[in-house]
């Protein structure tokens, strides 16, 4: 008995890496050599190939959160996620001096086709798509997350993985004004250490909507809902 279970937990280790090492891989390739068609792309493939490593070691649909059994309580509170950001968003947006929040060099003036391609193919596949099937679905099942009872062990190390993975994003979070005019004056290495850390605790409340609702499903929707909201409404304000 010890010896299959040394061995099972050597297993999951193993896959722990090599999900680390193609997640490593999917960002470096996303961010710093495909051209940005290819983004989503590269998200939407990285999401197949991990769930393909999970199912193919023996993990179920359950265990990680695709369970057709728990879709429609998983959609519910997803649901109740996005209506929360999106009123979150519209007080952001109605009083004057939270507005600085969207002024973002990021964002930029794209035109309304060029909205659609950031909201339904670079964000949808190439940012939630992926990240959700990776830190709110594989890594906290290899790590030991259960359904039926909070795991801090596996769901702190999954956000520390999807702090880390924003490494490469995280250095341009100072060209948002809001944050630019309250840590403007700290170095950019403290700035991207900060927004990983950031990162790694919205993984924590993302894996609280997958946990509430049985499913990945939820933390999908919330996820969408916070960026692509923020999003939309940052083109609008900077309109």
């Amino acid at each position: 008995m010890t010896t299959t279970t040394e061995a099972r937990t050597s297993t999951r280790l193993l896959l722990v890496v090599v999900c680390v090492v193609v997640l490593a891989t999917a960002t470096t390739l996303a961010n710093r050599v495909l051209p940005g068609w290819a983004y989503p792309v590269c998200g939407a493939v990285t999401a197949a190939v991990l769930l393909t490593l999970a199912f193919g070691a023996g993990y179920t649909s359950a265990e990680l959160g695709v369970s057709r059994a728990t879709l429609g309580r998983a959609a519910i509170a997803g649901l109740i996620g996005s209506a929360f950001f999106l009123l979150l968003f519209g007080i952001a947006a109605a009083v004057p001096g939270l507005r600085t929040v969207y002024h973002d060099g990021r964002v930029g003036t794209p035109d309304l086709l060029q909205l659609v391609w950031l909201t339904l193919g670079r964000i949808t596949f190439g940012t939630v798509i992926v990240e959700e099937i990776a830190f709110r679905s594989v890594l906290p099942a290899l790590l030991g997350a259960r359904d039926d009872r909070w795991r801090w062990g596996p769901i702190l190390g999954a956000s520390a993985f999807f702090g880390l993975w924003h490494f490469l994003p995280a250095l341009a979070v100072g060209r948002n004004a809001a944050v630019h005019a309250a840590l403007g004056g700290i170095p950019a290495s403290v700035l991207q250490v900060l927004a990983m850390v950031a990162a790694a605790a919205a993984g924590v409340f993302l894996h609280a909507w997958r946990h509430f609702g049985r499913g990945v499903l939820a933390s999908v929707l919330v996820h969408f809902t916070a960026n692509v909201g923020g999003l939309v409404i940052a083109v609008a304000v900077q309109s």
